[in-house]
C-alpha cells in the first residue's frame, strides 16, 4: 500500500490538518493517510494538553474519515520523537508499504536542523505543500536539494521512476490553510467561536473535557 504520513502535535487537530491530508490522498492516489501525533516533539518545549486527549481527538477524526488512520507509534514513545527513527521503525514493521511523508515548505526549509535528516530520503518520498507566506529563496541551501530530488507526480509516477520506491520530493498544489493550533487555543481561551477552524467532534470533545481554558 501507498501510505501518506502527516505528523504533528495536533494540539488540537484542526481543519488545516484534515483538509490537506484528504486532498493529498486523492491527488496522489494514496491508499491511506496516517495521522501521527507526537508525544515529545524535539522542537517544542511541551504540549498544552496531555497525550491522552490529543490521541482521542485524532482518533475521533479518523473514525469520521475512512481515508485517515491513526498511527500511535510516536505518541506511545517515552523519549523525543525523531522522524528518521520513526520511519525506520515503520519500514521494518510494514515492509510492504511505500511511505509518503507530508510536510510544509516551512518545515522543509528547516530540514537540516532535523536529526539525520538526509536519511529521510532513504526511507520515504517527501510530499511538499505550500504554506501561505513561506517561499524558498533561490540562494537557500535547500534549493539545490529541491532541484535534485523533485519529481512531478502523475499517473505514471511509479512506472517512470522504476524501482525508485523512496527518495523523491513531490510538490503538490494543495496550499496548507492558514490555520494554526495556536490560533485555535487563543480563541478557545477567549471564548471565541472556532467552528470554522475545527471539526464538530473536536469542538464537542474540547467542551466536554474543558480543555485550553488556561
Amino acid at each position: 500500500m501507498r501510505i501518506g504520513i502527516l505528523g504533528g502535535t495536533f494540539d488540537p487537530i484542526h481543519l488545516g490538518h484534515i483538509r490537506p491530508a484528504l486532498d493529498i490522498k486523492q491527488q496522489l492516489q494514496l491508499d491511506e493517510v496516517w495521522l501521527m501525533p507526537n508525544h515529545i516533539p524535539p522542537h517544542k518545549q511541551s504540549t498544552n494538553v496531555d497525550s491522552q486527549h490529543r490521541l482521542a481527538m485524532v482518533e475521533q477524526i479518523c473514525q469520521q474519515h475512512k481515508d485517515l488512520k491513526l498511527c500511535d507509534i510516536e505518541i506511545k514513545r517515552q523519549t523525543p520523537s525523531y522522524t528518521v527513527v520513526t520511519l525506520q521503525q515503520l519500514q521494518q514493521a510494514y515492509p510492504q508499504h511505500q511511505f509518503y511523508f507530508i510536510m510544509g515548505m516551512d518545515s522543509f526549509i528547516n530540514l537540516p536542523q532535523w536529526h539525520l535528516w538526509q536519511q529521510l530520503f532513504e526511507l520515504c518520498h517527501i510530499v511538499l505543500c505550500q504554506r501561505p507566506g513561506w517561499q524558498l529563496d533561490n540562494n537557500h541551501p535547500m534549493q539545490k536539494v529541491l532541484q535534485q530530488k523533485t519529481r512531478r507526480y502523475s499517473a505514471q509516477f511509479n512506472i517512470s521512476n522504476g524501482n525508485l520506491s523512496v527518495g523523491s520530493i513531490i510538490p503538490v498544489d494543495t496550499i496548507l490553510q492558514d490555520i494554526s493550533s495556536t490560533e485555535v487555543r487563543e480563541k478557545l481561551l477567549n471564548h471565541e467561536d472556532v467552528s470554522s477552524l475545527i471539526a464538530p467532534c473536536t469542538k464537542t470533545y474540547i467542551q466536554q473535557h474543558q480543555l485550553y481554558l488556561t
